[in-house]
C-alpha cells in the first residue's frame, strides 16, 4: 500500500512538470502544403543547392571541399599524402563521413579511370570505373596527391578572385566557387541526382573546349559545330555521330547519342578481344548479358566470354565457333547487349545559385562571364597591392632628400609614440609612409638601399597603369582569358580517345525474330514423323499415337529455341528450330519430316539430333565395325543454310548414329549377339565429317553392326566382361543373367 501511494504522490508532480513545456500532448492539424513547405522544401534546396548538381566551375560542393583541402595541405608540389590523412582534414569542411568523402576522391583520381583529366594523382588500388567487382581499397593503403592540371584550378586564389565562406562550425574558411583556367564544367564527366531534377554532363576534349570558348569570347554567333566535333570519354569507344542530334543536344542541353565498344579480331585464336566500352556500363553487365542472349538461344555463334582484364587495361574475350563472322555477330550484339550504349545528356548546372539546364553554347558563356569576374578581381587585387607599394615607395622617395634629418628626427624624439607623428610633419608624408620608415633597419639607412627601392617607382606606375586599361576594357579581360586557354590547351591537351563514326554508314543487320523458349518433350519415329509436346499436355496423355507399324525411335526433353538436326539415308542433314513446329497432342501424328523438310525423293530421315550450342560429339557406326567421331561444330554454320551435303561417310553403310553431350561408354552390337563396351574417348574427333572413322569391332564373315547406343550404369552384372584393353576387339556373347535367359533344371 505505500508503495502505491507513493506512486500517486509523484503523479501531481509530473503533470507539474509537463505543463511548462508549451504544446505538450496536444494534437495539432497542419496542412500538408504547410509541412511540404517547412520540412521537405528546405531539404530539397540543400540536395539541390549543397550536393547534388554542379556549379559553373564544374564542381559540386563535396570535390571543392576535397580539392581545395589538399591544396591547403601542400599536396600540389609535394610528396603523396595517405587518402586516411586527406579524408581526415576534408572532414574540417565536410560534415560527411569518411566513406562517402574517400568515394568522392577516387573518382577524382587517375586510378579510377572516370575523367578525361584527373585531378588527383593516386597510388594503389583505387579501382575500376568500367568494373563493378574491382573495389578501391581502403584508405589507410592508397596515398593521393594533386595533378598538375590542378594548379590551374587554384591559380589566384588567394587574389580574392573567389568568395570565401565560413566552414560548417566557423573555425575557418572555403571558397564557394573555385577560380578555374579552363571550362572545367565541361571538360570532366559529371552526374548527379538531386530532388526533382537531375543532372548529367558528359565531357569533351580540352583542346577542343578550349578552342571553341576562344572563338566565343570572340564571336557569341561562333558555329561551335565546327570546333567542337563531339564528346570525348577516358574509356575511348566509339561515337555514332548524327549532327542533327548533336545540334539539338548543343542547343538544348538535352538528349542522347549512342557510345560502343572497340574491338579487334584475333584471327589464330578465333576470338574477339573487347579495349574500349561506354562509361555507362561495365565489363561484368556485357558478359551477363552475353551469357543471358547465349541461353536463350539468341545468339549461337559464342562458345566462350571471360574477363581478361588486367594491369594494361580492359579486355573482355568472346571465343567464336567455327565458320562465325566476327563483325556481323559484333553487329548483333551491339543490338541487343550494352556494347552500344546510350548516353543521356542534362546539362543542368547551378547559376548564381539556380539550376539552369542550359546548352553548350550558353554554358560556355556563362562560364566566360564567370571567368571574366575571376580576372578583373584578381588583377583589382593586384592593382590595390601595387598602388600602396608604390604609396610607400613615395614616403621612402622623400626620405632619401635627407637621410640625416630622419635619423635626427628620430633620435630627438623622446617619447615613442611621438616617432611617426615627428616623421609627417618634417617630410610632409602621411602615417602609412611613416609608419613604413619608421620600420626600416638601421642596417637598410643608406643612400644605396633606399636608390634600389625607389628605382621601381617608374615600373609600378607603367604596371598600374596597365592594370587600370585592363579593368576599364572588357577586350583585354577576354584576351587574358584566351592567353590563359591557349597555354592550358597546349600543356595539358590531348588526342581524342573516342572515334567519331557516322549512323548512316553503319552496316544494317537484319536479326530473325527470336523464338519463346520454354520445355518441350520431343518424338521422332522410326518410319519419320516428329511431335513438339509441352509437359502440360504430355501429363494429361502420355500414350504416343503412331502409323500402324511404326514406332516412337527417340524421345529427348528440349528447349523450344533448340535447333534440330535431321540426318538421312542420303548422307545429308537438314536443319530446322523446335519453335518452326506447332505444339501438338500425343494423339496427334505429327509432322513427317521428309514432307516439311522438303527432302529429295526417296530420301528418308534415320536421325534426330537436338542441340543449342553444338558442343558434343555424334558417333557414327558403320556396318563393317569402323566408328566415326565427329565434333558435333562441325554442323555449325555463319550463314542460315538449311541443308549439308556430306554429313558422313557415303564408303559404308550406316548401322547406327549416337549423339553424345560428352564422352562415356558406348555398347556396339553385332548381327552374331556379340556385345562391345568401349569408351568414346579412346575414338580421336574429327573435324571432317565424311570420315570412315576407325575399326572399333572385329566381325566374322557375313555378321554385320547392328547397333549403337550409350551404356546404362548397372546394365550388365559384369560390365568388364565386355570390356577390352585395345581395340578393336570381338566382343562377347551375352551371359544368361544379362540376357534374361533362365536355365532349366531337373526336378526330383
Amino acid at each position: 500500500m505505500a508503495k502505491k501511494t507513493r506512486k500517486k504522490a509523484r503523479q501531481p508532480d509530473d503533470a507539474a512538470k509537463n505543463a511548462h513545456i508549451l504544446g505538450a500532448g496536444e494534437v495539432v492539424h497542419q496542412p500538408v502544403t504547410e509541412t511540404m513547405e517547412k520540412n521537405f522544401m528546405p531539404y530539397a534546396m540543400s540536395v539541390i543547392l549543397s550536393r547534388a548538381i554542379p556549379e559553373i566551375d564544374g564542381f559540386k560542393p563535396s570535390h571543392r571541399k576535397i580539392l581545395y583541402t589538399m591544396y591547403k595541405m601542400g599536396l600540389l608540389t609535394g610528396a603523396r599524402s595517405k587518402s586516411a590523412n586527406i579524408v581526415g582534414r576534408t572532414m574540417q569542411l565536410n560534415p560527411h563521413g569518411d566513406a562517402a568523402i574517400y568515394e568522392t576522391m577516387v573518382r577524382l583520381s587517375r586510378g579510377y579511370e572516370t575523367l578525361l583529366h584527373p585531378f588527383v594523382d593516386s597510388k594503389g588500388n583505387f579501382g575500376k570505373a568500367y568494373s563493378r567487382d574491382m573495389q578501391w581499397a581502403a584508405s589507410r593503403y592508397t596515398e593521393a596527391r594533386l595533378e598538375s592540371i590542378s594548379a590551374e584550378l587554384f591559380r589566384d586564389i588567394d587574389k580574392n578572385t573567389v568568395d570565401f565562406v565560413d566552414n560548417y562550425d566557423a573555425t575557418m574558411q572555403e571558397p564557394t566557387l573555385l577560380p578555374v583556367r579552363f571550362p572545367s564544367v565541361l571538360v570532366n564527366l559529371n552526374s548527379g541526382i538531386a530532388v526533382g531534377m537531375a543532372s548529367s554532363i558528359c565531357s569533351f576534349n580540352l583542346r577542343e573546349i578550349c578552342e571553341t570558348t576562344i572563338a566565343l569570347a570572340k564571336n557569341p554567333r561562333h558555329d561551335i559545330m565546327e570546333t567542337l566535333l563531339a564528346p570525348d570519354f577516358i574509356g575511348g569507344g566509339q561515337i555514332l555521330y548524327d549532327r542533327a542530334l548533336f545540334e539539338q543536344i548543343y542547343e538544348t542541353g538535352r538528349g542522347s547519342f549512342r557510345v560502343r565498344a572497340k574491338y579487334t579480331y584475333d584471327k589464330e585464336s578465333n576470338c574477339i578481344d573487347i579495349y574500349q566500352i561506354a562509361s555507362t556500363t561495365t565489363a561484368e553487365a556485357i558478359i551477363d548479358k552475353v551469357v543471358e542472349r547465349v541461353k536463350s538461344g539468341a545468339i549461337r555463334d559464342i562458345s566462350d566470354i571471360r574477363d581478361e582484364t588486367d594491369k594494361s587495361g580492359l579486355k573482355v574475350t568472346i571465343d567464336l565457333k567455327r565458320g562465325v563472322d566476327p563483325d556481323k555477330l559484333m553487329q548483333r550484339l551491339f543490338r541487343c547487349t550494352t556494347l552500344e550504349d546510350s548516353f543521356s545528356c542534362n546539362f543542368n548546372v547551378l547559376i548564381n545559385g539556380s539550376p539552369r539546364v542550359l546548352g553548350v553554347r550558353e554554358l560556355l558563356l556563362e562560364w566566360i562571364t564567370f571567368r571574366c569576374g575571376c580576372i578583373r578581381r584578381g588583377v583589382a587585387y593586384d592593382l590595390e597591392k601595387s598602388k600602396e607599394k608604390l604609396h610607400l615607395l613615395e614616403g621612402l622617395a622623400k626620405i632619401l632628400l635627407d637621410i640625416d634629418k630622419a635619423i635626427r628626427v628620430i633620435r630627438e624624439t623622446e617619447e615613442e609614440s611621438e616617432v611617426i607623428p615627428n616623421l609627417m610633419i618634417a617630410f610632409g608624408i602621411d602615417k602609412i609612409q611613416a609608419e613604413y620608415v619608421a620600420e626600416i633597419r638601421l642596417r637598410h639607412l643608406n643612400r644605396e638601399y633606399i636608390l634600389k627601392r625607389t628605382a621601381d617607382r617608374e615600373q609600378l606606375r607603367a604596371e598600374i597603369e596597365e592594370m587600370q586599361g585592363i579593368l576599364g576594357s572588357e577586350g583585354k579581360v577576354r584576351e587574358i582569358m584566351a592567353h590563359d586557354l591557349r597555354e592550358i590547351a597546349e600543356d595539358y591537351g590531348r588526342e581524342r580517345r573516342s572515334e567519331i563514326i557516322f549512323a548512316h554508314e553503319l552496316p544494317v543487320i537484319e536479326e530473325a525474330p527470336v523464338a519463346e523458349d520454354y520445355p518441350v518433350t520431343l518424338f521422332f519415329t522410326r518410319e519419320g514423323y516428329f511431335k513438339k509436346i509441352t509437359p502440360a499436355s504430355l501429363r494429361m496423355n502420355d500414350q504416343q499415337k503412331c502409323k500402324e507399324g511404326d514406332e516412337v525411335a527417340q524421345a529427348m526433353e528440349a528447349g523450344n529455341a533448340s535447333e534440330l538436326l535431321f540426318f538421312t539415308n542420303r548422307q545429308q542433314v537438314y536443319k530446322a528450330f523446335a519453335s518452326d513446329f506447332e505444339d501438338t497432342k500425343a494423339s496427334a501424328l505429327g509432322d513427317y519430316i521428309p514432307a516439311r523438310l522438303e527432302m529429295e525423293e526417296g530420301e528418308s530421315a534415320v536421325c534426330m539430333v537436338v542441340t543449342k550450342d553444338y558442343s558434343g560429339y555424334l558417333l557414327f557406326a558403320f556396318e563393317n565395325g569402323k566408328i566415326a567421331k565427329v565434333d558435333l561444330n562441325a554442323y555449325a554454320t555463319k550463314t542460315n543454310r538449311k541443308k549439308l551435303i556430306k554429313a558422313y561417310s557415303d564408303k559404308l553403310p550406316l548401322a547406327a548414329m549416337l549423339a553424345l553431350q560428352a564422352d562415356g561408354d558406348c555398347v556396339v552390337e553385332s548381327s552374331s549377339g556379340r556385345r562391345l563396351l568401349f569408351h568414346s574417348g579412346a575414338i580421336a574427333p574429327k573435324t571432317t565429317k565424311d570420315t570412315q572413322g576407325v575399326a572399333v569391332m572385329t566381325l566374322r564373315r557375313n555378321n554385320h553392326v547392328t547397333g549403337l547406343r550409350s551404356y546404362n550404369e548397372g546394365e550388365y552384372q559384369s560390365p568388364n566382361r565386355y570390356r577390352t584393353k585395345n581395340l578393336p576387339a570381338a566382343g562377347v556373347l551375352l551371359t544368361p543373367e544379362d540376357s534374361g535367359e533362365v536355365q532349366m533344371g531337373l526336378e526330383l
